[in-house]
């Protein structure tokens, strides 16, 4: 398994202000990372309960499908700056639905149930969005892939971004 980076957690306290420079140092790391998105996480420590993290997309990015069905996780996405093209599939790779959500519009979030597999890519450079989802964190069983979707940093995993914009920018928003 992969380690992939983070962006520094804020100083551990009992009270975190979250202001704009956590986020602007987590969009200048998003910028240059290899995965072309980074995460800042909240919470303090992989096995507390609750998740909480800000993560940063810039387009380009490949989100592997997945559900955290594994675990019995919940996860909600919210869009705090730009947009995500939020996608979920049935168990054999069919597109179920596609939404487009942006921050301060009538729709900007998402809240998934443990059995969805989903994906999304962000429409816009230096997408924010703010993730929780329940804890602990245990690599190896965090998500559980799609066997039909490509391994990230392939090539076949640029190809099966570049169609899955197409089809979503085609088809119209379910």
């Amino acid at each position: 398994m992969k380690d992939f980076p983070v962006a520094t957690p804020p100083p551990k306290s009992d009270v975190t202000i979250l202001d704009k420079s956590i986020i602007e140092r987590t969009v200048e790391l998003s910028r240059s990372s290899p995965r072309k998105r980074i995460i800042a996480p909240l919470h303090k420590s992989a096995s507390d309960t609750l998740h909480r993290m800000f993560n940063v997309i810039q387009p380009g990015s490949y989100i592997r499908p997945h559900s955290h069905e594994t675990d019995s996780k919940a996860e909600s996405v919210i869009v705090l700056k730009g947009g995500i093209c939020v996608m979920t599939f049935d168990d054999d790779g069919n597109m179920l639905s596609h939404n487009n959500l942006y921050a301060n519009s009538d729709a900007f979030g998402v809240d998934l149930e443990p059995h969805v597999i989903h994906s999304f890519y962000a429409l816009e450079e230096d997408t924010v969005v703010f993730e929780v989802k329940p804890g602990p964190y245990i690599q190896k069983n965090d998500k559980g892939f799609a066997s039909w979707s490509p391994e990230e940093g392939t090539p076949e995993a640029e190809q099966f971004l570049n169609n899955l914009i197409e089809m979503t920018q085609i088809a119209p928003t379910r």
